[in-house]
């Protein structure tokens, strides 16, 4: 039964270090690794429309994918419009509204989130019937597929400080995770393209991700998942300048920090970039992970306005 709109908030998610593994099934596809949920993240609301009223947004899909507004302005997520297609959600039928206070492309698996979130609110809104791991899954294949991630969406759906022990989607994925729930610190210097880096040589790179996971499945606290994570970006050749002096700055103030995977982003436990002389923004670690955060009555049965 059709109901008036679904929203799921999806966290954001810092990758530590990680190791890509390619697979003919984009479902087994994937990347093993670590990395931190944050209370950071997007929201994504599914509102379903009568086909005979017009919508007032700019259209942005090509007229078979509902359009995406991400804090009100039309943007493209391809990934956004894979998932609906795959649930038979079209533009005829809905609209996608995003909100975010994570900037894109800066490492925080936004397009992963923004793909998990629409799965679930869609499923909620037209009342679907799939359940939580056929949702995991369709989003999943939509990042592997487009090139936008590997291993987001699972560590998103489960929350936490989640190690990705084998890849892929639920049914062939296996996570742990470190049980501690830190204060998180960030910084963000701008973008660095997902898509170009999985697109080239990842042996080198993954090499150094597996290397990273034996180290903290052999020791499995943060202070190991920060350090290992450093010795990552390293040897996997993606520091930049300004990651780098902000990595050595907190180290010198005493503290620990990584460069988040895929992104210009550097991240801290406690108040390691404060104590650097950094104006980080601050968050927590999202424990309990993806979910629907409303779930309005069906249409038929409304009496207040959509717009509450």
């Amino acid at each position: 039964m059709t109901r008036e709109r679904a929203t799921a908030f999806v966290p954001g998610h810092v990758t530590a270090f990680f190791s890509a593994y390619p697979a003919a099934d984009p479902a087994a596809a994937g990347s093993c690794g670590a990395g931190v949920t944050l209370t950071h993240g997007v929201e994504t609301t599914v509102v379903p429309r009568d086909r005979s009223l017009p919508l007032d947004r700019t259209e942005t899909a090509d007229g078979s994918t509902p359009p995406v507004l991400l804090d009100g302005t039309p943007v493209a997520i391809d990934v956004v419009g894979d998932v609906l297609a795959a649930l038979g959600v079209t533009s005829d039928t809905a609209e996608v509204r995003l909100a975010s206070d994570l900037p894109v492309g800066a490492g925080f698996g936004v397009s992963g989130a923004a793909a998990l979130g629409a799965a679930l609110a869609a499923n909620a809104a037209f009342d679907l019937g799939r359940s939580e791991n056929e949702l995991i899954r369709i989003a999943h294949v939509a990042e592997v597929e487009r090139g936008t991630g590997l291993g987001d969406v699972v560590a998103q759906a489960r929350g936490g400080i989640p190690i990705r022990v084998r890849p892929g989607a639920p049914a062939h994925g296996e996570l742990d995770g470190i049980p501690t729930a830190p204060r998180v610190e960030y910084v963000t210097f701008g973008e660095l393209s997902t898509e170009a880096v999985l697109a080239g040589d990842t042996d080198a790179l993954s090499a150094a991700g597996e290397r990273a996971l034996t180290r903290l499945r052999r020791d499995t606290r943060s202070v190991t998942l920060l350090a290992a994570a450093r010795t990552f970006a390293v040897e996997a050749d993606l520091l930049v300048p300004a990651v780098e002096e902000a990595i050595d700055a907190v180290a010198a103030a005493g503290g620990s920090a990584a460069m988040a995977m895929l992104g210009r982003t550097v991240f801290a436990f406690g108040t390691g970039l404060s104590d650097a002389g950094y104006d980080p923004a601050v968050c927590g670690v999202h424990a309990a992970g993806a979910g629907i955060v409303n779930d309005d009555a069906p249409a038929t049965d409304r009496s207040v306005s959509a717009d509450r």
